[in-house]
């Protein structure tokens, strides 16, 4: 079968390449900006590429186009797959019909920890011999790639609530048919298609009914957005976790920096995590990944080791490089709550030594100023902030993070910034550039440019 994928470069299409090129069908895509790393991974695979969309891209006609929701009613390709009636689906749907109606779905939903919860329950799943296939919005260090097949009934997905094509508006979760489902939060995002947390609760709530009563639903113990989707009804078992309350899954005597804490499953220690993540939104994550890999046949007492052996994803809290003794890291952290826990673990660990935050308000909710009033909160435990007015943003940075004084910067320019953290950074320090996009290299810029500095 030929498939032709539109939006062929974002992780969740380009996964979707992946995955139809292991099947054994043959792949090409287009996308505005063929770009790395996904155009080397899907090169590799011997996928083609092309850039733009242009009607010819679909001559001959493919078996099939997969349409991915950047897509919109004008783009060429779009307009001319219409009006030549070509077999068209989305991503999810093509994914559910051909990937996962067989396969046992484990779906990790929520607003913050998708990437890394997804990421550390297929490595579990992986160590203790399963062989799960995965589709993650990220590339986990653990395997080098963001999605692929597997080799056993198992099916690790991340799922994003974000609406599904141009032609279907619902969430793209609701076509998985997940058995075991982890919500780890629930905050309004997405602004840019949701009008208040209501909807996107509302969307949830659809996820919720899609799960058997035989699955599992895991969710926090104390979440009052995630109580009120639960409220509207609920046919699954459940299972909560948190680092105290009564919950099922819980937490205790973890360490400042969540490098370390004990697990409590049903009132009973089952083992001690120490790993080289740090966080307490990880804390949170990896007892929600516990969680499913439990209700996947995997005991915690298995679990739990494998974790001292998981690298963290690609763009959290990644160390890009270290010059002169000041360290650069690539955070995907692009919410206030993201930010906030981001911030509080990278202080836990490293102590009195100073953090500069460089950061791209780059998401479409961020770019509407939704949480406009929290960011200045958000980014309290660092010393310096360094900030990147885009000419597109709907409010005003410097009055709406004045309350930070003297600590933070705006600059409308990319090198701008790199110079700056140049002329102030010194050795100990620890740059944590923080954007959900490429951010024009500056994380390669910065090492560059720190190099220079004589130590």
């Amino acid at each position: 079968m030929r498939i032709h994928i539109l939006g062929i470069c974002g992780t969740f299409m380009g996964g979707i390449a992946l995955l139809a090129r292991a099947m054994g069908h043959e792949v090409s895509g287009s996308d505005a900006n063929v770009y790395p790393p996904m155009s080397i991974l899907l090169a590799q695979q011997g996928i083609e590429l092309l850039e733009g969309y242009k009607p010819e891209h679909l001559q001959p006609a493919p078996d099939w186009v997969v349409v991915g929701n950047s897509m919109s009613r004008g783009n060429p390709a779009v307009e001319y797959m219409l009006d030549a009636g070509l077999r068209y689906t989305s991503g999810p749907q093509w994914l559910s019909e051909h990937v996962l109606h067989e396969r046992w779905v484990l779906a990790v939903a929520g607003t913050h920890g998708k990437t890394s919860t997804a990421s550390m329950l297929a490595w579990i799943l992986e160590d203790v011999g399963l062989a799960p296939g995965f589709l993650i919005g990220g590339v986990p260090e653990n395997f080098a790639v963001s999605a692929r097949l597997g080799d056993s009934t198992f099916f690790v997905i991340e799922a994003d609530e974000y609406d599904t094509a141009f032609f279907d508006k619902r969430s793209k979760f609701v076509h998985y048919r997940s058995r075991t489902l982890v919500m780890n939060n629930l905050e309004f995002d997405h602004a840019d298609i949701f009008d208040d947390l209501q909807m996107i609760q509302r969307q949830f709530h659809h996820l919720v009914r899609t799960v058997p009563g035989s699955g599992l639903l895991i969710v926090p113990a104390k979440d009052p957005a995630v109580q009120e989707v639960l409220e509207q009804g609920l046919w699954t078992p459940l299972e909560t976790f948190a680092e105290r309350d009564d919950a099922t899954w819980r937490a205790e005597r973890a360490s400042a920096d969540g490098s370390r804490f004990d697990v409590l499953c049903e009132g009973r220690p089952v083992g001690t995590v120490e790993w080289g993540l740090t966080g307490r939104h990880n804390v949170a994550n990896a007892l929600a990944a516990l969680a499913a890999a439990r209700h996947a046949g995997v005991p915690p007492q298995e679990a739990i080791p494998t974790l001292t052996r998981l690298q963290n994803v690609k763009r959290r809290m990644e160390l890009r490089g270290e010059v002169n003794g000041i360290a650069v890291y690539d955070d995907f952290a692009h919410h206030p709550t993201a930010i906030t826990s981001t911030l509080q673990g990278v202080r836990a660990r490293v102590g009195k030594d100073r953090i500069i935050v460089v950061l791209e308000p780059r998401s479409n909710t961020m770019r509407m100023g939704v949480h406009a009033d929290r960011l200045a909160q958000s980014l309290q435990a660092a010393d310096k902030v360094m900030i990147y007015e885009p000419p597109d943003l709907a409010w005003n940075l410097v009055s709406t993070l004045s309350s930070l004084g003297a600590r933070v910067q705006v600059f409308d320019a990319v090198q701008a910034i790199v110079d700056s953290v140049a002329e102030q950074a010194l050795r100990g320090d620890h740059v944590v550039v923080m954007s959900n996009g490429g951010f024009e290299n500056i994380h390669q810029r910065l090492l560059d440019r720190l190099s220079t500095i004589i130590a």
